[in-house]
């Protein structure tokens, strides 16, 4: 069944939630912002990892790096790109409605916690790659091991921002559900250096994410999001 990973999840990312609501409660501030903290560091570093895992090259026993005009031209046109368009605005716009919506007005962490866990659960080689093996390969493997990950993730946030955290399984399942579909027609034209490109640019944008959590929104990570388009046109040539 194609689509069943990013069903198992969301799965995850709502018990991750649900979790973070019921036991979110009954920690002091001081916790929830260790927590959030502790969150943005480990994203840091996640992010950096699997960026590096690209960038850096061992030629004759030196250490050397590779892809940064990638970098720097995806980013500024990326997120230039992403500035006219005003992604994060809209999606903030969207925050705002399913705070309403929710009936959760009185909170005022709603719209941070939405958008932290958002930008960290949809951003990322994991949640292309992964909707890209459900699709041709009927492999699960991946999104299974990213709802582990997203639930620690989401029920760290919930318990420190709030329930707007657990909202971030729509943005999620419907930019996982876009990838599945795109993956069964333009997959197989992938390259090998497109999807490393894709994962080198998308671990950048996370790195980004985790200095959000860390040390207050300092980065409108949403805008950066068509660097991830050119990453990959940037392949062709």
């Amino acid at each position: 069944m194609i689509g069943l990973g990013t069903i198992i999840n969301s799965a995850f990312v709502l018990a991750g939630g649900l979790l973070g609501f019921l036991f979110g409660k009954a920690l002091k501030d001081s916790y929830q912002d260790i927590m959030v903290k502790a969150c943005g560091v480990s994203t840091i570093f996640i992010g950096a990892s699997g960026a590096f895992k690209h960038m850096l090259t061992i030629e004759g026993g030196a250490l050397g790096t590779t892809g940064e005009m990638l970098l720097v031209i995806s980013m500024c046109l990326g997120g230039l790109a992403g500035e006219i368009l005003d992604i994060e605005g809209n999606l903030e716009r969207f925050g705002e409605w399913l705070k309403i919506k929710s009936h959760s007005e009185g909170d005022s962490r709603f719209i941070d916690g939405f958008t932290s866990a958002s930008f960290t659960i949809c951003i990322g080689a994991m949640a292309i790659i992964g909707p890209m093996n459900d699709a041709l390969y009927h492999d699960y493997t991946i999104l299974t091991t990213k709802g582990i990950l997203d639930m620690i993730i989401v029920m760290a946030l919930t318990a420190s921002m709030g329930k707007g955290a657990v909202f971030s399984v729509i943005p999620m399942a419907i930019w996982q559900g876009l990838m599945t579909v795109l993956a069964s027609f333009v997959g197989p034209l992938m390259s090998g250096a497109a999807l490393a490109n894709l994962s080198a640019v998308g671990n950048v944008l996370i790195f980004g994410v985790g200095i959000n959590l860390a040390f207050g929104k300092k980065i409108k990570v949403a805008n950066y999001l068509p660097a991830l388009i050119i990453a990959v046109i940037w392949a062709l040539f």
